[in-house]
């Protein structure tokens, strides 16, 4: 376990702000992110638990209180069998895309389409991270945690963690801290079937086919790096935290407005994307929407925030920009399409210190 004081918390951030954190703590066993949070609370001191930043948006004036990072480490086979697949517990503080490597190296199938996502694998739960017709919704067995308010390790099934779009029992609330992941994925060297028709007609096959899973993880990343998503020093498209914006969710009543709205906006004949939701709601497209208000690629430029040059739904770090200078594009970005279309885009990464 290692110490800090007064250092800025920035560079632990895909977002690249954020101002000092009044102590920082890190953590390499599961052990010592028990205790180290257990510490914390005992003396009744604020705490942000930091894993891969890859969802965070800073306040400038930092954190006052303990900062915990997680970096704890482990990939254990506990179970591999043809019936029930490969039963693989992950270390919260894992890096997910090295694991999603390992599992195409393995031919452990399931998590392929999730490649080159940034962060670690404690995350995933939180916010059900998906992409490219996935969710790890679909393959996690179940999660352990630290629970704060019980003071103790409690482990949920999947579905205990009530996964939706975007969301779990998690999020939202500071009472867990993930400490370890147990997937369950298929044993075979070919990808999931396709969910993703980009995906599907880039790899030369049609929607829900499968490819060998190598091809899958391949095509998963060139799709992200052709959009920024990403990581790269040298390319500020990828300073960011990816997807901005949620994919809004509307009821069929609302939806019907959403499309009087743009035909209103935009002209008879051109409609908003729709496809299926939750809870029989409709799902339509964020960076639609964003780019028919106007908010164009690179909106913004030359910063020191701008949208994305490659992507409508990145807010992006043009090199010096603020958590205040990026609050502020988000805020116009999400004000001008609810002016536009009456819908009110919610904002993927949590903000620390601050509102959007």
């Amino acid at each position: 376990m290692r110490e800090a004081a007064g250092a800025p918390l920035a560079p632990f951030t895909t977002m690249r702000v954020g101002g000092p954190a009044a102590r920082i703590v890190e953590v390499s066993t599961t052990d010592e992110l028990v205790d180290a949070v257990r510490e914390v609370d005992d003396a009744d001191e604020s705490l942000l638990v930091v894993s891969g930043g890859s969802n965070l948006v800073i306040s400038d004036d930092g954190f006052d209180g303990t900062v915990v990072l997680v970096r704890t480490s482990g990939v254990t086979v506990e179970s591999s069998d043809d019936c029930g697949g490969a039963m693989v517990r992950v270390a919260a503080g894992e890096d997910w895309d090295g694991f999603v490597a390992r599992t195409v190296a393995e031919g452990w199938s399931g998590v392929e389409c999730l490649s080159g996502i940034p962060g670690l694998a404690g995350a995933t739960p939180v916010q059900n991270v998906g992409a490219y017709g996935q969710e790890v919704a679909q393959t996690i067995a179940s999660v352990r945690v630290y629970d704060r308010r019980e003071q103790q390790v409690r482990t949920f099934s999947n579905e205990e963690c009530r996964f939706t779009y975007r969301h779990s029992r998690f999020k939202g609330t500071d009472q867990y801290v993930v400490l370890d992941v147990l997937f369950q994925l298929h044993l075979t060297d070919r990808s999931q079937p396709l969910a993703y028709a980009d995906l599907a007609r880039q790899l030369g096959v049609e929607q829900g086919e499968r490819v060998p899973i190598g091809d899958a993880r391949d095509g998963v990343v060139a799709q992200r790096r052709k959009r920024g998503m990403v990581l790269d020093e040298a390319d500020h498209d990828t300073w960011s935290c990816g997807s901005f914006f949620t994919n809004p969710m509307l009821s069929a009543a609302d939806f019907e407005v959403l499309r009087r709205r743009a035909a209103d906006h935009l002209g008879d004949g051109v409609t908003p994307p729709e496809f299926p939701g939750d809870g029989g709601r409709l799902k339509t497209s964020a960076a639609w929407l964003i780019d028919k208000a106007g908010f164009t690629k690179g909106y913004g430029l030359p910063g020191p925030a701008a949208l994305s040059t490659k992507h409508t739904l990145a807010v992006t770090n043009r090199g010096d920009a603020t958590a205040a200078d990026v609050a502020r594009l988000a805020r116009e970005v999400r004000d001008g399409v609810e002016d536009a279309f009456g819908v009110r885009l919610v904002n993927e990464p949590v903000f620390v210190g601050h509102k959007l």
